[in-house]
Formats: structure tokens, C-alpha cells, sequence
């Protein structure tokens, strides 16, 4: 999916007020689900203009037993995504974006060698909302229509998504008391030419590519490329 060219083509598809909402109960509940599954947390990056969804990111710092950061984004899942009629009855509506990054990663830099990952989240908690499209297991996202690096300290270009786990490695599955069930999806940044291997074969022989160190969800911006090997 190229996010340039869907953005092109975005629709106008807000609710009658102009805004999709967590209820208090919702957000409530949700919260308490993040501090369960990830630890506790006193830093939420705010947004100050919400247009359509209030889309906060949640940042629970490292601990000595998980050393990386987890960001979570809070408020995508309030817009029910256009899922296609033929995966209805699986519940995909709903989604939210979750991150690793190293414990030594400048969270309060502008730069765009920092702040590239958070900006991507900003992107994707709106994709399907600004596109009219909806995000899933194995899709992956492209920033640049001439598929160029996300920033200068990496040569990293495409954001594919997976499954995302708690810290006892088992699936997050929430379901709120309104009924929404919310999907995460751990973002795990790749490289043009494993983008290009996934095409041609399936993302399963992708992955099984991969080093156990390197199939790790916590970024690391220098990894080896499989797409090469």
C-alpha cells in the first residue's frame, strides 16, 4: 500500500460531529488493559489537534526485566475501519499500533532521525480513517513514493504489520464492555528488498528467514537486510 497515492485518493468519511471517540468507559478500560499487559506508565504524548480521532501515544518506559520502550497509540480503534464484507465476521474493525524502541532512543527529540518512528504511528492510527481503508495482520505501509529510507540513520523504508504480544508472549486481545474488540498490531519496520521478497513469495517464507535476534519486535535500525541474502 503506498501511502502517498491512498492518500490522493482519500474520501471524506467523518461522523456527524466530525470526531470518532473513545467513550470515558472505554478509555478507562483500555488504559488499565496497557498497564496490565505492558506496566505502568505516567507519559502519554498528547495530541493537541484532533481533526477526526484523538490519537494519543501511551509511552511505558523500560524496566530492568523489559529494557526498551513500549508505545502503544490510544484513540485509532474509536474509528471502525472499512474491513471488506468477506472478513466481517472476524471482528478487524478496530485496531491499534504498538512499538518497541531501544531504551537509549531520544523520545524528546524533534530531529527526524528520532522522532521517524513516532511519526509513523501519527500516520498509520489515521491511514484508514484519511483513506477509507482499514489496516490488518501482513499489510505493510510505505512512506515514500520513491521508496526512499525513513530518515537518514536508517536505510529501513516500509512499516509491515504483525501480531503484537503482551510481555508474556501471548496475543493481546481486548474486548470492551461496549463490545468492541481491538486488534493490536506490533509495527516492525523492513527494508525495500524484503518488502519486494514478500510480494513475490508470502510473508511466512519471510519470516522464517529471520535470526531470532533479529525478528525481535524492538527496533533496531541496523539490522540485516533478508530481502539480500
Amino acid at each position: 500500500m503506498g501511502l502517498f497515492s491512498r492518500l490522493k485518493a482519500k474520501k471524506d468519511k467523518s461522523s456527524p460531529d466530525g470526531m470518532y471517540l473513545y467513550t470515558e468507559q472505554e478509555l478507562d478500560e483500555y488504559e488499565s488493559y496497557i498497564q496490565k499487559n505492558y506496566g505502568e506508565y505516567d507519559q502519554v504524548l498528547h495530541e493537541i489537534v484532533s481533526p477526526d480521532i484523538h490519537l494519543d501515544i501511551i509511552m511505558v518506559p523500560p524496566t530492568p526485566e523489559d529494557n526498551y520502550y513500549k508505545l502503544v497509540t490510544m484513540g485509532m480503534g474509536a474509528y471502525a475501519m472499512n474491513v471488506p464484507e468477506d472478513l466481517k465476521d472476524q471482528e478487524l474493525e478496530h485496531a491499534e499500533l504498538v512499538l518497541y524502541l531501544p531504551p537509549d532512543w531520544n523520545l524528546k527529540s524533534q530531529k527526524e532521525e528520532d522522532y521517524w518512528p513516532v511519526r509513523y504511528m501519527k500516520i498509520l492510527g489515521r491511514l484508514p480513517l484519511q483513506c477509507d481503508t482499514w489496516l490488518g495482520f501482513g499489510h505493510t505501509v510505505h512512506g515514500d513514493e520513491n521508496h526512499e529510507p525513513f530518515a537518514g540513520n536508517t536505510k529501513l523504508n516500509t512499516v509491515m504489520l504483525l501480531s503484537a504480544c503482551n510481555l508474556l508472549y501471548e496475543n493481546l486481545d481486548l474486548r470492551l464492555s461496549t463490545g468492541k474488540k481491538i486488534n493490536f498490531y506490533q509495527m516492525f519496520p523492513i527494508y525495500q528488498e524484503e518488502l519486494e521478497y514478500k510480494m513475490q513469495h508470502s510473508l511466512d517464507e519471510l519470516l522464517d528467514m529471520f535470526d531470532d535476534g533479529d525478528i525481535m519486535p524492538v527496533l533496531n535500525i541496523n539490522r540485516k537486510n533478508y530481502g539480500l541474502l
